[in-house]
């Protein structure tokens, strides 16, 4: 699965709308208030990890790191 399908479905799941995030990180986060931005980074999948951590905390959810096993 690709960055801009993974975090659109985490978007689905929530119940969230693009608009509705990109509003929300525009208040908490100082991100720009158009949607075609966001877009555009999925699109090229140029999110920074910071952005991705942003976008995580305001759908609830947390990025975590765990060590693959070693088989």
């Amino acid at each position: 699965m690709n960055i801009r399908n993974e975090i659109k479905s985490y978007i689905i799941r929530t119940g969230w709308t693009t608009l509705n995030l990109v509003e929300e990180l525009s208040q908490q986060y100082g991100w720009s208030s158009g949607v075609s931005n966001l877009s555009a980074k999925l699109q090229r999948e140029s999110l920074r990890y910071k952005e991705a951590i942003q976008i995580a905390d305001v759908l609830g959810y947390d990025i975590v790191w765990v060590k693959r096993r070693d088989d």
